[in-house]
């Protein structure tokens, strides 16, 4: 069993090393860890340091795409190297390692394919009050939108399977955090979360700038992966009010026209008949974008097919590469035949 602990990483020579100190070198269950970085366009030493450091696996951009973009090419980075388990943690040493093992047990006893670390939000002493309570309701709004019951969603502490990291896909520029739990929930993949603990708070956190940003741009990304997975359910919501409306409208103008009174509300007959209309329309784009969601089912079927094949040959290339290496070296050092 291969594990790979992935950190996506920008600017971060000065936490690096604090976080890779703390990870592990042996897990029950676990037969070989290895470490990867994503290098999100960094201008510092973070290369460097993660190079001195012995890290085995470096995926670098050239300019700064943002997390979610470095968390899918850290996936694809770990699922080529050939892991089992993946983790996912932060440059700045914010979560326990030792955690690790808890993390990836319900992926170990085969009751989890994804597992999410849940902080305990409340005991954090530099959360303020304001984003203590933003946390919680983010989380409740992640769980209703993903039909799932994880307490921590915004929680980059995790944990997945070679099989859910093969299905993973963020379409979002921002963050990978809450986008793949609507995912999972909703494609239903085993999620599960475990309470983990923190470290103290080595630098501000860098993925927003404002309270307030960090909830218009959660907001967004909350609402366009669940119109992803469930878009007849969120257009027919959002086709009940005009409807309603519009028809109580037309019952009011019904009303004074058996009074004898409706020549003087034809405009309420307008207004009645524009919103049903708008509403209709609404709930029809609703059943085309419900085609399409069945069409990217397929879609994701086959890209999980050919992620698994694409994965497989490249893991069983470096595999010989490896082993290529290894009887070249045995050829030009006899000696090595004796240990080998």
């Amino acid at each position: 069993m291969k594990l790979i602990i992935q950190i996506p990483c920008y600017n971060e020579a000065e936490t690096l090393e604090i976080a890779l100190n703390d990870l592990p070198k042996t897990l029950e269950g676990i037969d070989e860890i290895e470490y990867l970085i994503i290098n999100d366009g960094s201008q510092d030493d973070t290369v460097r340091v993660a190079k001195e450091w012995g890290v085995h696996h470096i995926v670098s951009f050239k300019q700064n795409k943002g997390l979610a973009k470095g968390f899918m090419a850290g996936l694809d980075g770990c699922l080529r190297n050939g892991a089992d388990i993946i983790v996912n943690t932060d440059a700045d040493n914010q979560y326990c390692a030792e955690d690790i093992q808890k993390l990836i047990q319900p992926i170990l006893d085969g009751k989890a394919d994804m597992v999410i670390g849940a902080r305990p939000i409340d005991e954090t002493e530099h959360f303020s009050f304001l984003k203590k309570k933003l946390q919680h309701f983010g989380s409740w709004v992640v769980r209703k939108a993903s039909n799932t019951n994880i307490p921590d969603a915004p929680s980059g502490f995790r944990a997945f399977s070679r099989e859910a990291a093969m299905r993973m896909n963020v379409v979002n520029d921002y963050t990978y955090t809450l986008e793949t739990i609507v995912q999972a929930g909703r494609e239903k993949i085993p999620l599960a979360s475990v309470p983990v603990r923190t470290n103290a708070e080595l630098r501000p956190s860098r993925l927003f700038k404002s309270i307030w940003g960090y909830v218009k741009k959660s907001i967004v990304t909350i609402l366009r992966a669940y119109m992803m997975y469930k878009p007849l359910k969120c257009f027919t919501y959002l086709a009940l009010p005009p409807v309603v409306v519009g028809m109580l409208i037309g019952c009011r103008f019904l009303y004074y026209l058996a009074l004898g009174q409706g020549g003087g509300k034809v405009q309420s007959l307008i207004l009645a008949c524009t919103l049903i209309i708008i509403g209709f329309l609404t709930f029809m784009i609703g059943l085309v974008a419900d085609v399409i969601a069945a069409n990217r089912r397929i879609l994701q079927d086959t890209q999980y097919h050919a992620r698994k094949i694409e994965y497989e040959m490249a893991y069983a290339g470096k595999k010989h590469q490896k082993g290529t290496a290894w009887e070249e070296e045995k050829r030009n050092h006899p000696a090595l035949e004796k240990t080998g």
